[in-house]
């Protein structure tokens, strides 16, 4: 990874009147209304008239290095996940944010990911909130380097992490400090300091609402903004492990690496994990302990000569070494003939609809009277 040119500070630039008037315009009307009730159609059909005092405030924020209060407050609406309804560890919040606020974030953010593009300084690891990137190139980076893994008659090991409530837990003097360190002016982080700071949020459901509660650690997830700060935030992560691969969707990231025998595998990974955990430590972030999982990975007869072929990694933290948790690995599919899979083609399969399993075919290849080491295809719901 390569940091930007220490002359080369980011300070915001003025946003054109243009600019701010095609945000307006494009604005989408799916967007529910923020804590300020104003309707995204009222914006948009009023663009034009409304453009060039809408890019002075606009450009005022940055200058002053103030945000409004009210541009700051969230109303958060929870939507469900997965698992138990009654849980409120189930469900994802989504912030709702002033659509003028939405305007200004927005502007910040082009700003800021062009800065970041033309100095080189995010690492290429993350596939998440990233042009031209998806979950598609995810499992194709860690699939490939997988199977070239077995075709060299090696066995891979992969730690799945999953961070809890990773965007929520984002301490703003840590990202403070990554922003200046990656080459931030200091007028311009008086702005996100005026950003993170003073926010506020009140949670509405069912058409009701509860009193506003003060935000003093994470980043927004229903902003554009947001999810740019938490990349940067987990920037430094793949720094920790040089002995082995790392990528990474949003908050979810597999370590992974190759060797000829599992005990060198465990070895390294299990050095790998401490400076992990350290990481971890160190950046007041702490892990989904339900959906952290090992996985070894190689060919038929690799796997079959091995006595407990389980990967084991000790930790300071209670966590699970099985193959159980199905909703981690999802994320990262498999389909070389070579991988034995077989307790995740059964978990799969369970949860598959009666009406819609053509892939049954594909994922329990012995419901037809072939070998359980078929192909794998495995479909991931994101």
């Amino acid at each position: 990874m390569q940091g930007p040119h220490i002359a080369d500070k980011f300070n915001f630039r003025p946003v054109p009147v243009s600019v701010v008037t095609k945000l307006l315009r494009n604005q989408k009307m799916k967007y529910q209304s923020g804590p300020d009730q104003i309707p995204a159609m009222l914006l948009k059909i009023s663009a034009p008239a409304i453009g060039k005092p809408v890019a002075r405030l606009i450009n005022e924020s940055p200058a002053t290095g103030y945000i409004p209060k009210l541009w700051k407050t969230a109303r958060v609406v929870p939507i469900h996940k997965s698992g138990d309804s009654t849980l409120v560890s189930n469900y994802c919040p989504i912030s709702l944010l002033p659509f003028m606020s939405k305007i200004l974030k927005k502007c910040v953010y082009t700003q800021l990911r062009d800065y970041y593009q033309s100095s080189n300084y995010l690492t290429p690891d993350p596939s998440g909130f990233r042009p031209n990137h998806s979950t598609t190139t995810a499992l194709l980076k860690v699939c490939n380097d997988i199977q070239a893994g077995m075709e060299q008659g090696d066995q891979t090991g992969a730690i799945f992490l999953d961070f809890a409530k990773a965007f929520d837990t984002v301490d703003h003097g840590i990202l403070l400090q990554k922003l200046k360190n990656s080459g931030i002016g200091d007028h311009t982080l008086t702005w996100f300091e005026s950003y993170v700071s003073n926010r506020s949020q009140h949670v509405s459901i069912s058409g009701s609402s509860s009193l506003p509660h003060p935000v003093t650690c994470g980043v927004p997830q229903g902003s554009i903004l947001g999810p740019l700060l938490f990349t940067l935030f987990i920037n430094d992560l793949p720094n920790v492990c040089k002995a082995s691969t790392v990528h990474m969707y949003a908050d979810d990231t597999v370590i992974y690496t190759s060797k000829p025998n599992l005990p060198q595998l465990e070895a390294v990974l299990q050095e790998q994990f401490i400076e992990v955990e350290k990481w971890i430590t160190d950046n007041k972030f702490f892990l989904n302990t339900d959906r952290t999982v090992t996985m070894l990975f190689g060919t038929a007869p690799k796997l079959h000569k091995l006595q407990n072929p389980h990967l084991h990694v000790r930790t300071k933290i209670k966590w699970h070494t099985d193959h159980s948790h199905f909703s981690q690995i999802s994320r990262y599919v498999v389909r070389p003939k070579s991988i034995l899979w077989p307790p995740h083609r059964k978990t799969l399969i369970q949860t598959l609809p009666q009406t819609r399993c053509p892939v049954q075919k594909q994922i329990l290849p012995e419901s037809r009277g072939k070998k359980a080491d078929c192909t794998t295809n495995a479909y991931a719901g994101y």
